[in-house]
């Protein structure tokens, strides 16, 4: 008897393949076509009746039927297959035939097991249920959930018109440190780890920015960077200790110039991914079509949440205005963190439609360039989809001097217990030092959009492998 695990398998067909080749064809015609085909996957259903048996097997491509009948392979093979269960691998040749009730299905001519699998898989209808248990075995999710599958599908499809998007645009795809000295580039706190060669601490880094600006210092006009950032932060269906990141920059252009772009970006991705401008998310439908709202950030609480002008122009009123909504502040939160929280808090879960909100406060926003008409603001925005942040982009700070106090001024900050406040960066002074062009950049949480256009309520469902607390047994 040959062995019954080989070591791989030659396929000639997948059950995608099969399905749009055979399918349209009559069952006549199928009887002519007396070709035979190998193809191969996990049994996911199984019907035995004794000296015949029905079952369908699954590939990375769909699903097929396959009779395997006593009288038409070897004894041998055919005792190997009576001991076969739900959730064994199998290889399969034969030709294909229509079933009385026309469903398309391999007959078998010779069968080989190629994986057994050790435990059950869950049963179809009262199985893999339990979200933590999914997101725990993601391996058994996927087997057990197509939809699972297809948003995972969806998430690589949508990557790549990204990726496409910008590289027609002539900007150059980089790769910049995971492992920084320094962690900057935005506001949150570091993982932090040890390098015994150089006898020095290293951080994960929550953003690729600085790196990336060094770049457009260099020359590289046109950048951007598709990967991980990690934060030290809290979990929750909006976050995840480390998620995927669109990060790109573009010289000689302003954040208003961005806002251009990044509506085209989207409509580009929902058209080559989804094939239309209008999508459900949570029972909500949004229109991505052309031009998107544009709102200050004042503007949205006055007119959003009704917020007077007293509490818009008073550090002491804001606070007690924000003290009455039970928003948690720190005694040393500034005027415009204040009213950022409130707008967190009263404005940002109405935005549903995609929403450009600008004029941040500059104690906010250390590395944008302060607007020239209102110096206590600057010339960013952020885009809000579904009522959730979706992107941050500015026009770059690119004036050393004004670089290196605000840098100063979080490292106050830090001092004073703000462990989210950023390091000082010299290198990144020095580099701007050298000289930076006017220069504009954006980053967009990959995972929040893919969330938005597979209708996911959580980003645990669209991260593979999300982080969770480790099991009480």
């Amino acid at each position: 008897m040959e062995k019954t695990s080989p070591a791989g398998y030659h396929i000639d067909i997948t059950a995608a393949e099969a399905v749009e080749r055979f399918g349209p064809m009559e069952a006549e015609t199928l009887e002519r076509e007396s070709m035979s085909y190998a193809i191969a996957g996990r049994i996911v259903a199984l019907r035995d009746f004794g000296k015949a048996s029905f079952i369908h097997i699954k590939d990375g491509t769909g699903r097929i039927q396959a009779y395997i009948r006593k009288d038409r392979i070897s004894e041998d093979k055919f005792k190997i297959f009576k001991l076969m269960d739900i959730g064994d691998f199998i290889g399969i040749r034969g030709s294909f035939f229509r079933t009385r009730t026309g469903e398309l299905t391999i007959l078998a001519e010779d069968i080989a097991l190629l994986t057994k699998s050790l435990r059950p898989l869950p049963e179809k209808w009262h199985g893999l249920t339990d979200v933590e248990a999914r997101y725990r075995q993601r391996y058994l999710d996927l087997i057990v959930n197509d939809d699972v599958k297809e948003v995972f599908v969806l998430r690589s499809r949508i990557i790549q018109a990204i990726r496409d998007f910008f590289i027609k645009k002539d900007f150059l795809e980089v790769e910049t440190p995971m492992m920084q000295p320094i962690p900057g580039g935005a506001t949150a706190r570091p993982f932090k780890t040890f390098h015994n060669a150089l006898g020095m601490e290293l951080y994960l880094r929550v953003a690729p920015e600085l790196y990336l600006k060094r770049l457009v210092v260099g020359g590289l006009d046109r950048v951007f960077e598709i990967n991980r950032n990690f934060r030290n932060e809290g979990i929750s269906i909006r976050h995840n200790p480390e998620f995927t990141m669109l990060e790109f920059y573009m010289a000689y252009a302003t954040y208003e110039d961005l806002m251009v772009l990044t509506e085209e970006l989207f409509n580009h991705v929902l058209r080559e991914v989804l094939g239309t401008s209008v999508i459900e998310y949570q029972g909500e439908t949004i229109d991505f079509s052309s031009p998107w709202n544009r709102l200050s950030l004042i503007d949205s609480l006055k007119d959003m949440a009704d917020v007077g002008d007293e509490v818009l122009k008073s550090r002491e009123q804001a606070l007690e205005f924000a003290e009455k909504c039970q928003i948690s502040l720190s005694e040393k939160d500034g005027h415009g963190k204040i009213l950022a929280k409130l707008f967190d808090h009263l404005v940002e879960p109405d935005l549903i439609r995609p929403t450009f909100i600008t004029g941040y406060p500059t104690e906010i926003s250390p590395l944008s360039r302060r607007n020239d008409e209102t110096p206590d603001i600057v010339d960013r925005f952020e885009l809000f989809i579904g009522g959730r942040e979706i992107a941050n982009a500015f026009t770059e700070l690119n004036d050393p001097v004004d670089q290196r106090e605000r840098f100063e001024s979080q490292v106050a900050l830090r001092e004073a217990g703000d462990k989210e406040a950023q390091f000082m960066d010299k290198d990144y002074v020095t580099a701007l030092e050298y000289g930076m062009p006017p220069t504009a950049g954006e980053g967009i949480g990959i995972d929040r959009v893919v969330m938005l256009l597979t209708d996911s309520p959580s980003i645990r469902d669209v991260i593979l492998f999300p982080h969770m607390r480790t099991k009480q047994v």
